[in-house]
């Protein structure tokens, strides 16, 4: 079957996978499109992990269906993979192998290899020495040539999971400037899913993304409507602050004359219905997506009683 021409290189719909009692995915819905560079975001043992060996095939759901390029992976798994890389959070490698010979050895696994990638990562972006044994290079030394490997394969989707934990700052800037800089803008069409909980550390590179939380997606967004939608408020007044309740605003801190606020969903006519309260000053900022993804959790809890609408799939 040939691959379908689709802007959704990643659709995932409704996936449950179990550990004995335990639940890992519990209804995962996970959509991608071409071209972006998407977070899967999540705690430790929310699911992120469990979701990408999914993608991957190398665990099998309970139910739910995974399309990659259009195509059902259960049933078109080798052209699937063919077009994608993966980089784990832990690469390992043969110890007897030299540098040189892992890049070899993956490069007899692809149809395609970019040599003059390779020789830029290996010769100028990370300085590997290709005579070095794979059981002697550092974590961020493997870390670098599992992504050389990856990238060189010039696949059309690469998938990351945790690629930073553990790294120290000048790896990590050179992990994510090589995925946007060699890669991505290589090829607007070339597409990235980042698997982490250090979400400060890709804030630059995500277009979208995804929180997950105990195995099911708890909010699906683009990042920058994200950043408008999920304000914070700071609003001082000439006396003490009035109590103010509105749908879809928590009140954070209240000092003097200062009340500060969260909502996931800030709008114009929220902004003048708090101008109605007669501060002296308003100010409002968009959050980090960190911050998204903490209050995200928060706000969920909150507002899981009201009659607003769920923050997975909410209007931006």
């Amino acid at each position: 079957m040939e691959p379908q021409s689709t802007s959704t290189v990643v659709d995932v719909h409704q996936l449950f996978r179990s550990f004995g009692r335990h639940e890992a995915l519990s209804g995962l819905d996970l959509q991608i499109t071409a071209g972006s560079c998407h977070g899967l975001f999540g705690r430790n043992g929310a699911g992120k992990t469990t979701t990408v060996l999914c993608l991957l095939n190398l665990l099998r759901p309970k139910s739910g269906s995974i399309n990659i390029f259009g195509l059902e992976l259960g049933r078109h798994e080798t052209a699937i993979k063919g077009r994608l890389a993966y980089l784990p959070d832990s690469p390992s490698f043969y110890p007897w192998m030299t540098v040189r010979q892992v890049l070899d050895y993956f490069a007899s696994f692809r149809n395609q290899w970019d040599r003059d990638m390779e020789d830029h990562l290996l010769n100028e972006r990370f300085r590997l020495d290709p005579r070095a044994k794979a059981q002697h290079l550092s974590k961020g030394e493997k870390s670098q040539l599992a992504l050389a490997c990856a990238l060189c394969a010039s696949p059309e989707l690469l998938i990351l999971d945790e690629p930073i934990s553990g790294l120290d700052p000048l790896v990590r800037g050179e992990l994510l400037e090589s995925v946007i800089g060699d890669f991505m803008a290589a090829d607007p069409g070339r597409t990235v899913l980042i698997a982490t909980h250090l979400i400060r550390e890709v804030e630059g590179l995500i277009s979208s993304f995804t929180v997950v939380e105990s195995g099911k997606t708890l909010l699906q967004e683009d990042a920058q409507s994200a950043r408008q939608r999920y304000r914070a408020i700071r609003l001082e007044f000439a006396s003490e602050p009035p109590e103010i309740d509105m749908p879809d605003l928590v009140e954070t801190d209240r000092m003097g004359r200062t009340l500060e606020m969260v909502s996931p969903r800030y709008t114009d006519e929220m902004e003048q219905r708090l101008e109605a309260f007669g501060p002296q000053s308003m100010e409002s900022r968009g959050l980090a997506l960190e911050e998204i993804f903490v209050w995200s959790q928060k706000l969920e809890n909150t507002f899981e009683s009201k009659s607003s609408p769920t923050l997975a799939g909410a209007p931006s």
